[in-house]
């Protein structure tokens, strides 16, 4: 249980000189290196205390970048020091649509860790009517499954109801096996295999855009932020088979119909803010590192326009309890893990910064 004294948040610089970056993680492997995603198609290595001049991975060419579109993160496989593989999400220019979201598979190089080789296998391609709300998030879960955050598609209100047809990937989670068959398996346990018209890849729905997600190294709890709409942001606790409520509701309240909406089967938020405290949710992780204890069991996110830095921590069942516990000043485009489990905030102006607190 977490301590009812909110701590003392201290920001860090870490990496300067970045240009727009929306993600950062670890490769799992023991090297200590930092994976910083950039929009515009390039991941880059901070490597003992420096950021290297050759980028891990250049594919420009191949993403359309701007506004919400762009490379929007990159998951390494669990057992990426031995096989090299990681999955890129990113959206380029569609064919019959005019845009698509793209999960594909890269390799590290066999001749320097340093650099992975150019060439994709391509594991799913989603036709995209709209540029904005493509989630964009690809994380893989304690279950060694690659789980996939795709937006309602765009447009306001959800004009096609994305969100709630489970006959579509848009407004979802995702859950496939990328150990399995090509281009991908689905495992057996997810949810919708029995469900007619469903996409068995569901993993929950409901969803406007769930830009980022963790999982809780302790437990396995899925924590998602969920873009809102014009009133609402909201973090929600992912379950198997959950409906998020989008578009029927955005956060708390009722969105379509504006009033009057039935809520049975809705998963409610475990918390949200409106848009007197910022506009549009970033998620972030639950601290289990090992140096600003204070923060232990704390769920760190932010507001990518208000730069406000709030903790979340269960006081009880089904009581959360959050809190402002910094004004960064920084456009919190992304939250990201090292290793070891210290945390750091994307700073979409160009820099990288790790959270301590006491």
């Amino acid at each position: 249980m977490a301590s009812s004294t909110p701590p003392q948040i201290q920001l860090q610089l870490v990496v300067p000189g970045l240009s727009q970056p929306v993600y950062v993680t670890h490769a799992g492997d023991g090297s200590g290196r930092l994976f910083i995603v950039e929009q515009a198609g390039v991941i880059r290595i901070f490597k003992n205390g420096a950021l290297l001049t050759t980028p891990f991975l250049d594919i420009t060419s191949r993403v359309l970048s701007g506004g919400e579109q762009g490379l929007l993160s990159v998951a390494f496989h669990p057992q990426y020091s031995s096989n090299g593989r990681f999955f890129v999400n990113y959206t380029a220019t569609g064919v019959g649509a005019p845009y698509k979201s793209v999960i594909a598979e890269y390799h590290v190089s066999t001749t320097n860790l340093d650099v992975a080789d150019t060439s994709e296998r391509v594991l799913l391609e989603i036709p995209d009517l709209y540029t904005n709300h493509n989630g964009g998030q690809n994380l893989f879960g304690l279950d060694g499954y690659l789980y996939i955050g795709l937006g309602d598609e765009g447009g306001a209100g959800d004009p096609q109801n994305n969100g709630q047809n489970l006959g579509t990937l848009f407004g979802k989670v995702l859950r496939i096996d990328v150990n399995g068959a090509l281009p991908y398996a689905i495992p057996s346990d997810n949810p919708f295999l029995g469900t007619a018209g469903a996409r068995r890849e569901i993993w929950a729905y409901g969803l406007r855009n769930p830009w980022r997600f963790s999982f809780d190294r302790c437990g396995g709890r899925l924590f998602l932020a969920d873009v809102g709409q014009d009133m609402w942001e909201e973090v929600d606790l992912i379950e198997k088979g959950g409906n998020y409520g989008w578009r029927i509701m955005e956060g708390p309240a009722c969105f379509n119909p504006p009033t009057g909406c039935t809520t049975t089967g809705l998963q409610m938020p475990i918390a949200s803010y409106d848009h007197g405290f910022g506009c549009s949710i970033t998620g972030g992780y639950v601290y289990r590192g090992t140096a600003s204890p204070v923060l232990s069991g704390r769920y760190l996110f932010g507001d990518f326009c208000s730069g406000r830095l709030w903790e979340l921590h269960a006081a009880g069942l089904k009581n959360w309890v959050m809190t402002q516990v910094a004004q960064t000043g920084l456009a919190i485009s992304s939250f990201g893990e090292d290793q070891n489990g210290e945390l750091y905030i994307v700073n979409y102006n160009g820099s990288l910064h790790r959270i301590t607190a006491h």
